[in-house]
């Protein structure tokens, strides 16, 4: 299987995860600073990533770096509306640990 630059890999996989994670945010007519804050945060998380050397699962890496860069959005959210918070985990959860999975996957 053919394998590609991991930074190159990373930041791909932010941006189509980054789109998929604001197109229900775009139905739900949400600000643009919240569209753009989550579209840079996959983006920036698929970079982060990429480029991190955390011996293990890449799975568990997307996971927890993503979870990681989410906590001072999440503690924002949890002030307005704390019962936001239960969607944001699940979203980072899945999301952290797919990256995680396409980068280890199609990287090098």
């Amino acid at each position: 299987m053919k394998t590609f630059n991991k930074t190159k890999v990373g930041i791909i996989v932010g941006i189509i995860f980054g789109i998929v994670d604001i197109i229900p945010m775009i139905l739900m007519k949400m600000t643009w600073d919240t569209l753009l804050g989550a579209f840079s945060m996959c983006v920036i998380g698929g970079f982060l990533i990429s480029t991190s050397n955390l011996k293990l699962n890449n799975t568990l890496k997307g996971t927890l770096i993503f979870f990681l860069i989410a906590v001072p959005m999440m503690i924002i959210v949890v002030a307005g509306a704390p019962m936001e918070l239960i969607p944001m985990l699940v979203t980072n959860l899945i999301i952290g640990s797919l990256m995680g999975y396409f980068i280890g996957r199609f990287g090098e």
